[in-house]
This record gives structure tokens, sequence and C-alpha cells, in this order.
């Protein structure tokens, strides 16, 4: 069984045709079919059910592909790793956050890591969804939010975070220091829309108490929500050390007396990828920085 089979035998698997998956690899459909009829062969069962012009996987082919991911996956990782030790200092480290106040909050740590490290590409992807881009590959590693435990991650906390309402010096709660998740009832707020993590949370607090948040404006962006507050169109509850980081005179911070909604962040990557010298240096830089950010 050569890896080249395999490579050929997870295009027909993507595919589900073998003209297109030929043209995919760049090989011609005869020198693909005979390479599936030797791995057909070798193994002594089918690969693929042939129902006229349509392909179906076999048991043995279901089976097949589930080792072959892995395989190759392993065979990545060698490479990775051995080109690793050849370049500590060059490579690309994709980066998994949420399109909020992480963004916001992790630039400067962005900019200390490039100067420590000049010769190596960061890309910043933000996302709704940090595990799915982590077990596709589609980032090295990620910082999540309330992350659920599954096997094919390695999860790194980070800290717990509550958070707070905000609002601007004209507001008439801006005299006040301490409120009661149940004064939220009829607040009008300015948050994020629905699905993202930052409005989940609060929303499932609230919800404790019989209710829902009384949104009035939504934006995804954590920029555009602060210049809301501060114009005085509506309170905001977010993560206390975003707004003890901006430390703008303009806003006003307000603590919960009592079950303060909160989030666990955490590093997240897949258990069975090689995880770069680089990569390694950024996650330690990051932990360094919001240990030293806990309140």
């Amino acid at each position: 069984m050569e890896i080249r089979q395999l490579h050929y035998f997870i295009a027909v698997c993507e595919e589900m045709h073998f003209t297109k998956a030929a043209e995919k690899i760049g090989v011609t459909q005869p020198t693909l079919s005979q390479q599936i009829r030797a791995l057909e062969d070798e193994l002594n069962m089918p690969l693929f059910d042939r129902i006229g012009k349509k392909i179906a996987l076999t048991e043995a082919g279901i089976i097949l592909l589930k080792y072959s991911n892995k395989i190759l996956d392993n065979i990545q990782n060698v490479k990775d790793s051995i080109t690793d030790l050849r370049h500590i200092q060059v490579g690309t480290i994709r980066v998994g956050i949420f399109p909020s106040d992480l963004d916001y909050r992790i630039t400067q740590l962005l900019i200390d890591f490039y100067q420590k490290f000049p010769r190596i590409k960061l890309k910043v992807i933000a996302s709704i969804d940090i595990p799915q881009q982590v077990l596709e590959s589609e980032v090295d590693f990620g910082i999540g939010t309330n992350v659920p435990l599954n096997d094919r991650f390695i999860n790194m906390p980070l800290c717990k975070e509550e958070y707070v309402l905000t609002v601007s010096k004209q507001h008439p709660l801006a005299t006040r220091t301490r409120i009661s998740v149940d004064e939220l009832r009829e607040l009008p707020v300015v948050i994020y829309p629905e699905g993202f993590m930052g409005r989940d949370i609060v929303e499932d607090t609230v919800q404790k108490y019989g209710f829902k948040l009384h949104s009035i404006l939504e934006t995804s962006s954590v920029t555009s929500i602060i210049k809301l507050v501060k114009a005085n169109i509506g309170a905001t509850i977010q993560p206390l050390p975003l707004i003890r980081e901006m430390n703008d005179p303009d806003l006003h911070m307000i603590r919960f007396k009592e079950n303060a909604p909160s989030r666990s962040l955490e590093i997240i990557y897949r258990s069975d990828r090689y995880l770069s010298q680089a990569a390694k240096a950024l996650i330690e830089q990051i932990k360094e920085y919001f240990q030293n950010k806990i309140i």
C-alpha cells in the first residue's frame, strides 16, 4: 500500500466520481482506476460499489477512509516536525479567535510576538465556531470560550472572566457601583446578535431569572457597541478585563451583586496535530498575557 494510492483513494471519496477525481489530482482516469484496483486486490475487498455511473463506499472503503486520513495526518506531522527543526524561526501560525473583544484585546500581544519573531507570519482568523476551525485544521490553535470537552482536543485553561454592565457617564445608572441581574429585565441594551458567544453567555444568565435581554441595537463589532454606549444609546454587558483595559473616562462600569455572567477562556488544539515550536512560543506568550490580566 503506497501513500500515493491513499491520496488517490481519498480523492475518489471526496468526489465520488472517478473522472472528476482524476482531473482534481492531475492523472488520467485509467491510471486512477488502476491504482484503486491495486488497493482492492491488496486488501482482497472492494472499496466501492459501482452502480451504473454512480459509486458508493463499501464497508471496507469506510474503514480505509478513516485510517487513510489519520495516516496522511501523521505523515504531515512528521514533515512539519522535521521542518521545524531546521527552521524554528520561520513559518506561519494560524490562530482562531472570536470576532469581538478578543480581537481588540490581543493586538498588542501580536505586536510583541512579531517583534520577537519577525520572520514568523501570523494569521488571526475570526470565527464564532472556534472548535470547528480547530477540528478542520483551518487554524493551528484557537482561543475559545466555554469549549465543550472533546477527545480530539487539548484544552489549556487561560482564565475566568466576569461580565459587567457598562454605561455612559450620562446614563441614569452611572452613579451605581453594583446592580442585580434582575434589574436588567427592562433595561435597553446594545449587544451582539444571537448566536455570538458574548450574547449567549449573558442570555443564559438572565434566562434563569425568567426573561430575555431587552436588545435595542445589535452589532458584531465591539468597537461599534462601545461607541453606541458612549453616545448613551443603551447599556451593554461586556467582560470586565475588556472595560478595564479600555480605561475610557466616558464609560462607567457596574459589577453584579450576585450570579454575574462569566466565561472561561482556553486555548484548544487538536490532540493529533503537530504543534510547531513557534506556535508553542506564541501559546506561552498568550498564557502569560492572560494570567497577568487576572482581576
